[in-house]
């Protein structure tokens, strides 16, 4: 089942390319608004699903063109984002330390939406293409054989960076307003045959960027959950990103039109708008290696650009 939030947060189950309103199948789900609606509809999922099966059956829908798809999951309790979490088509030498950081949940936005570049003196703004995982049922030292029993379901999602600052950490970096683009919409888990073999493919403005495969993961599915529920409990709704293949990154800039298709999740398509109207070049981390360069590229031209 695919679900989606559209217009003001209606609750939709896509179907083709058309959108199924069953909001009336969760009106008696307790809930404050779409972030603890959703939340609320994954924890009793036993008892919800198939009243929702049976609206999105009975409904006969609109074309989802016609509508605004909004964030599946608006507000998580947590984002938990894999570091470094690939081995980079086999170029790593080792397995890196597993290791992950949080992203505010205010940083979420959904298709169509725009990411804002902030006026902050980064070296350079990336956003990473990843497969991420929503939590089913509470998470708290899961052992790596039930891990799959803790998944609702698979989503794209974009880690947005500003990389550079002169804070130290992740915070700054990660957590800027608009970062975390999620959607179109939430795949449940038994769509997905195998998570851990699918495509992954990021384009800007029709050039593709990255194109890599989730089996190449250095930390699999089931281990990131194992760990990272040893860390803290795990949530209905939390968010799982499970990381990147670095080699493709490179720089968003303004009136960028940015795509990110994961195998079997649909197509989050979403703007970048930077009001200084900075400039870098288009080249990748792996283009700059292939000719001996370190890092990212250095911003070229604007606020901040060094002469």
């Amino acid at each position: 089942m695919k679900l989606a939030f559209f217009n003001d947060f209606v609750l939709g189950v896509v179907k083709g390319d058309s959108i199924v309103d069953v909001s009336a199948a969760v009106a008696d789900v307790p809930h404050t608004g779409p972030g603890d609606l959703m939340s609320g509809i994954i924890a009793r999922w036993d008892s919800v699903k198939g009243k929702i099966e049976a609206a999105a059956a009975a409904g006969a829908g609109v074309p989802v063109s016609s509508v605004r798809i909004r964030p599946p999951v608006p507000k998580p309790g947590n984002i938990v984002c894999m570091a470094v979490n690939y081995m980079e088509n086999g170029t790593l030498p080792k397995k890196p330390q597993i290791n992950a950081f949080h992203k505010a949940a205010t940083a979420i936005i959904g298709p169509g939406d725009t990411m804002v570049l902030p006026d902050e003196p980064a070296t350079i703004f990336e956003g990473e293409a990843e497969m991420a995982l929503v939590i089913s049922k509470r998470a708290d030292n899961v052992k790596a054989a039930d891990a799959f029993d803790h998944i609702f379901g698979y989503m794209n999602f974009i880690d947005g960076s500003a990389r550079g600052l002169a804070s130290a950490g992740f915070f700054a970096m990660k957590s800027r307003a608009t970062f975390a683009p999620i959607g179109p919409y939430l795949v449940t888990a038994d769509e997905i045959a195998d998570p851990q073999n699918l495509d992954v493919k990021l384009t800007v403005n029709g050039e593709t960027k990255q194109d890599f495969n989730t089996s190449d993961m250095a930390h699999q599915i089931a281990r990131c959950i194992e760990w990272a529920s040893s860390v803290h409990v795990l949530e209905p709704g939390d968010i799982l990103a499970t990381g990147t293949n670095h080699r493709g990154l490179s720089s968003f800039m303004d009136g960028d039109v940015v795509t990110l298709e994961v195998q079997g999740l649909g197509k989050l398509v979403f703007n970048v708008k930077d009001d200084l109207k900075r400039t870098w070049s288009r080249e990748t981390r792996q283009d700059r290696k292939e000719k001996g360069l370190e890092g990212p590229t250095n911003q070229l031209t604007g606020k901040y650009a060094v002469g």
